[in-house]
């Protein structure tokens, strides 16, 4: 006798977490501030290096001035660091902080001194490697993750740097271009305009926002493909995981690709498929006398060894309950010989529980299968869907397997099974009243000898 008492078997189903976009937009949301951590972490460590390089590089230097403008930056990424997954976080908050990096950063180059121990025109600043910080702004910003910070990155910083040219530009006297050089020049007076204080060409600048805006637009295109390579993954890795939710370790893996390719496969519809329903001899007598331990061991070893069979022969398990299972054939995957091959897993199982012991027990399973339309499909709210199976031949199947026991066989089909294997293979045991039936059922069993 089942442990599964239900009155009636129409409706099976397994559960499962409902996988949308949403928890993989989340999990981009997380490795974004994963990222932005990591980039405020790349931005300190550069600020370490480079603050130690001036200070070591230029002798008796700006020791002071150098370490002030260090803390400064390192303090608005601390604090950045610190907003991040806090009540204050925003998505408009990381291209606040990388524009307030570059802004400070323009600003030093606008108005800084550029050689404290001498008195130089701001224009020399334009002669020290000052640029490629902003290269380095993009590259962190690269860490991030996000296609538009490290785009925000080389604008802001285009911005940024035109600003600095332009505002010194309007301080200095009688600016000088490249267009002030002669076409025909002699050294001296090439030396005469290119080495002067006032020589401020905005071709230069321009032609280094040029490149800025590129590499950061190729860097913005090479992380939006690897977003979407990544949400390609993701995409694939919850759909294998709704499959995994609904219908557990019961799903062959050629089934589970073809249901992930699919996309339509889980959606209710209506459609003939073969039921198998299997139960075990005994089962409440064997549980008083094994105890509640030692029969959950044997009932893994035996589930184990139905999963592999039913799923190696195309069939999905639905559900275990107590000692029952039952398996569909033909659904939610197509299989136009799910008859045949449900009987063949049937004889599989039966002839395997004979010929092995189950963490040292012995058992007999009974099992009944019938063919007929039935109604599959993922049902469920409030966040969570059960993969269910509706309709009479669920039924059938499970009161044939119950016939087993007072015609003392161990597969019993139904006609519609049994019409579609080859007369050989089945005999005949004859018309028979069905517990909700209303007419007699022609039935059939596997057992030939």
């Amino acid at each position: 006798m089942s442990a599964f008492e239900s009155p009636d078997w129409g409706v099976w189903g397994m559960s499962g977490d409902l996988t949308d976009n949403q928890e993989i937009l989340q999990t981009f949301r997380t490795a974004e501030q994963t990222g932005l951590r990591l980039a405020i972490i790349g931005k300190l460590a550069a600020i370490g290096l480079v603050v130690l390089w001036l200070l070591f590089s230029r002798g008796r230097g700006p020791a002071a001035e150098v370490l002030v403008v260090g803390f400064a930056f390192a303090g608005l990424g601390l604090v950045h660091y610190r907003i991040i997954s806090s009540p204050w976080d925003r998505p408009w908050v990381k291209y606040l902080f990388l524009g307030l990096d570059v802004a400070f950063l323009s600003i030093l180059v606008g108005v800084a001194p550029v050689e404290p121990r001498v008195d130089l025109p701001q224009a020399f600043i334009f002669r020290f490697n000052i640029f490629p910080y902003y290269f380095l702004i993009v590259a962190i910003a690269g860490l991030s993750f996000s296609p538009g910070l490290v785009l925000w990155a080389g604008v802001a910083g285009s911005a940024g740097w035109l600003s600095a040219y332009a505002y010194i530009f309007a301080m200095a006297d009688n600016p000088l271009q490249w267009s002030d050089i002669p076409s025909v020049v002699t050294q001296q007076q090439f030396y005469a305009v290119f080495l002067s204080p006032a020589f401020l060409p905005g071709g230069s600048r321009l032609q280094e926002v040029v490149v800025l805006l590129v590499t950061a637009a190729l860097l913005t295109v090479v992380m939006h493909r690897a977003r979407a390579t990544v949400y390609a993954h993701l995409h694939a890795d919850a759909e294998r995981q709704r499959v995994s939710n609904l219908f557990g370790r019961h799903v062959p893996r050629a089934v589970a690709d073809m249901m992930i390719s699919d996309k339509g496969a889980l959606q209710p519809i209506e459609r003939e498929a073969t039921v198998l329903f299997a139960d075990i001899e005994g089962f409440t007598s064997l549980t008083e006398t094994l105890g509640p331990t030692r029969i959950t061991r044997v009932l893994n070893a035996y589930f184990d060894d139905a999963t592999r069979i039913i799923s190696d022969h195309g069939g999905v398990i639905t559900q275990f309950q107590g000692d029952a299972i039952l398996a569909i054939f033909n659904v939610p995957v197509a299989n136009p010989d799910h008859a045949q091959k449900a009987v063949d897993a049937a004889q599989k199982l039966s002839n395997q529980t004979r010929l092995k012991t189950y963490s040292g027990e012995s058992l007999s399973i009974r099992i009944g299968i019938d063919t007929g339309n039935l109604i599959a499909g993922n049902v469920g709210g409030g966040g969570r869907q059960t993969y269910t199976v509706h309709g009479d031949v669920v039924n059938a199947a499970a009161r044939l397997e119950a016939m087993n026991k007072k015609l003392g066989t161990s597969i019993l089909l139904s006609g519609a099974t049994a019409g579609r294997l080859t007369p050989a293979s089945v005999k005949r045991i004859g018309k028979m009243d069905v517990r909700g039936q209303r007419a007699q059922t022609e039935v059939f069993t596997t057992d030939l000898h």
